[in-house]
Protein backbone atom coordinates (compact mmCIF):
# COMPACT_ATOMS: atom_id res chain seq x y z
CA UNK A 1 0.00 0.00 0.00
CA UNK A 2 1.70 3.58 -1.22
CA UNK A 3 1.55 6.24 1.40
CA UNK A 4 -1.27 8.15 -0.29
CA UNK A 5 -3.37 5.17 -0.31
CA UNK A 6 -2.92 4.74 3.51
CA UNK A 7 -3.24 8.83 3.99
CA UNK A 8 -6.81 8.11 1.95
CA UNK A 9 -7.63 4.81 4.19
CA UNK A 10 -6.85 6.26 7.23
CA UNK A 11 -10.96 6.34 8.59
CA UNK A 12 -9.54 9.26 11.69
CA UNK A 13 -8.05 11.37 9.68
CA UNK A 14 -10.69 11.55 7.19
CA UNK A 15 -13.66 12.33 9.82
CA UNK A 16 -11.67 15.25 11.15
CA UNK A 17 -11.10 16.82 7.63
CA UNK A 18 -14.81 15.84 6.74
CA UNK A 19 -15.96 17.37 9.67
CA UNK A 20 -14.06 20.66 9.12
CA UNK A 21 -14.65 20.45 5.69
CA UNK A 22 -18.51 20.21 6.39
CA UNK A 23 -18.51 22.79 9.08
CA UNK A 24 -16.92 25.16 6.78
CA UNK A 25 -19.19 24.79 4.42
CA UNK A 26 -21.89 25.27 6.63
CA UNK A 27 -20.30 28.41 8.31
CA UNK A 28 -19.88 30.42 4.98
CA UNK A 29 -23.34 29.43 4.05
CA UNK A 30 -24.92 30.66 7.22
CA UNK A 31 -23.09 33.83 7.00
CA UNK A 32 -24.12 34.34 3.93
CA UNK A 33 -27.61 33.76 4.91
CA UNK A 34 -27.69 36.05 7.61
CA UNK A 35 -25.21 38.95 6.57
CA UNK A 36 -27.03 38.87 3.49
CA UNK A 37 -23.60 38.22 1.33
CA UNK A 38 -21.12 35.79 0.67
CA UNK A 39 -17.31 36.23 2.09
CA UNK A 40 -14.74 34.22 1.04
CA UNK A 41 -13.08 34.37 3.79
CA UNK A 42 -15.31 32.57 5.98
CA UNK A 43 -15.02 29.72 4.32
CA UNK A 44 -11.12 29.39 5.89
CA UNK A 45 -11.87 31.66 8.61
CA UNK A 46 -12.41 31.15 12.32
CA UNK A 47 -15.08 32.10 14.48
CA UNK A 48 -18.61 31.12 13.37
CA UNK A 49 -21.59 28.22 13.47
CA UNK A 50 -20.97 25.77 13.63
CA UNK A 51 -17.68 25.85 15.48
CA UNK A 52 -15.27 23.46 12.81
CA UNK A 53 -12.63 23.13 15.92
CA UNK A 54 -15.35 21.41 17.24
CA UNK A 55 -16.73 19.45 14.33
CA UNK A 56 -13.10 18.28 13.81
CA UNK A 57 -12.27 17.57 17.38
CA UNK A 58 -15.50 15.31 17.97
CA UNK A 59 -15.34 13.92 14.49
CA UNK A 60 -11.71 12.30 15.45
CA UNK A 61 -12.90 11.41 18.89
CA UNK A 62 -16.08 9.54 17.85
CA UNK A 63 -14.29 7.82 14.70
CA UNK A 64 -11.38 6.65 16.96
CA UNK A 65 -13.68 5.17 19.66
CA UNK A 66 -16.00 3.46 17.15
CA UNK A 67 -12.51 2.06 15.19
CA UNK A 68 -10.62 1.02 18.59
CA UNK A 69 -13.19 1.34 21.39
CA UNK A 70 -13.84 4.10 24.41
CA UNK A 71 -11.49 1.93 26.22
CA UNK A 72 -8.40 2.33 23.89
CA UNK A 73 -5.85 4.96 24.61
CA UNK A 74 -6.46 6.38 21.12
CA UNK A 75 -9.74 6.93 22.44
CA UNK A 76 -8.63 8.86 25.51
CA UNK A 77 -6.31 10.64 24.10
CA UNK A 78 -8.61 12.16 21.19
CA UNK A 79 -11.37 12.68 23.51
CA UNK A 80 -9.21 15.06 25.84
CA UNK A 81 -8.26 16.80 22.71
CA UNK A 82 -11.64 17.16 22.11
CA UNK A 83 -12.28 18.79 25.58
CA UNK A 84 -9.78 20.95 25.50
CA UNK A 85 -10.32 22.49 22.21
CA UNK A 86 -13.73 23.36 22.71
CA UNK A 87 -12.80 24.53 25.36
CA UNK A 88 -10.35 27.02 24.76
CA UNK A 89 -12.82 27.92 21.83
CA UNK A 90 -15.15 29.10 24.15
CA UNK A 91 -12.80 30.64 26.58
CA UNK A 92 -9.67 32.50 25.24
CA UNK A 93 -10.53 32.52 21.81
CA UNK A 94 -13.53 33.77 22.17
CA UNK A 95 -12.17 36.47 25.00
CA UNK A 96 -9.53 37.62 22.78
CA UNK A 97 -12.64 38.29 19.48
CA UNK A 98 -14.16 40.54 22.40
CA UNK A 99 -10.65 42.64 22.93
CA UNK A 100 -10.48 42.98 19.22
CA UNK A 101 -13.69 44.30 18.71
CA UNK A 102 -13.86 46.76 20.95
CA UNK A 103 -9.63 47.74 20.00
CA UNK A 104 -11.13 48.20 16.77
CA UNK A 105 -13.30 50.29 18.09
CA UNK A 106 -11.12 52.32 19.84
CA UNK A 107 -8.95 52.67 16.96
CA UNK A 108 -11.91 54.01 14.82
CA UNK A 109 -12.11 56.48 18.05
CA UNK A 110 -9.22 57.75 17.81
CA UNK A 111 -7.91 57.83 13.99
CA UNK A 112 -4.44 59.91 15.11
CA UNK A 113 -2.82 60.14 18.62
CA UNK A 114 0.00 62.63 19.16
CA UNK A 115 0.16 63.57 15.45
CA UNK A 116 0.90 59.71 14.89
CA UNK A 117 -1.52 57.71 12.24
CA UNK A 118 -2.61 54.79 13.96
CA UNK A 119 -2.86 51.05 11.99
CA UNK A 120 -5.17 51.38 9.15
CA UNK A 121 -5.37 47.32 10.14
CA UNK A 122 -8.32 45.87 11.72
CA UNK A 123 -7.87 43.05 14.34
CA UNK A 124 -9.62 39.85 13.87
CA UNK A 125 -12.65 39.60 15.86
CA UNK A 126 -13.85 36.27 14.56
CA UNK A 127 -11.74 33.78 16.43
CA UNK A 128 -13.63 32.27 18.97
CA UNK A 129 -16.53 30.35 19.53
CA UNK A 130 -19.99 30.61 22.02
CA UNK A 131 -21.11 27.49 23.51
CA UNK A 132 -24.28 27.60 20.65
CA UNK A 133 -21.87 27.12 17.88
CA UNK A 134 -19.47 24.92 20.16
CA UNK A 135 -22.43 22.51 20.94
CA UNK A 136 -23.38 22.73 16.97
CA UNK A 137 -19.99 22.02 15.91
CA UNK A 138 -20.40 19.27 18.58
CA UNK A 139 -23.13 17.61 17.24
CA UNK A 140 -22.04 18.11 13.81
CA UNK A 141 -18.52 16.15 14.59
CA UNK A 142 -20.43 13.06 16.48
CA UNK A 143 -22.86 12.66 13.46
CA UNK A 144 -20.08 12.76 10.96
CA UNK A 145 -17.69 10.54 13.15
CA UNK A 146 -20.34 7.91 13.74
CA UNK A 147 -21.54 7.87 9.97
CA UNK A 148 -17.66 7.87 8.69
CA UNK A 149 -16.32 5.64 11.38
Amino acid sequence: MSGFEALIGNTLLISAVTGWFVAQVLKTLIHAWVNKGFDLERLIGSGGMPSSHASTVCALAVSAGKEYGVGSPVFAVTAILAIIVMHDAMGVRLETGKQAKLLNQILDSFKTLEGKKLTEEKLKEFVGHTPLQVLMGAILGILIGWLMG
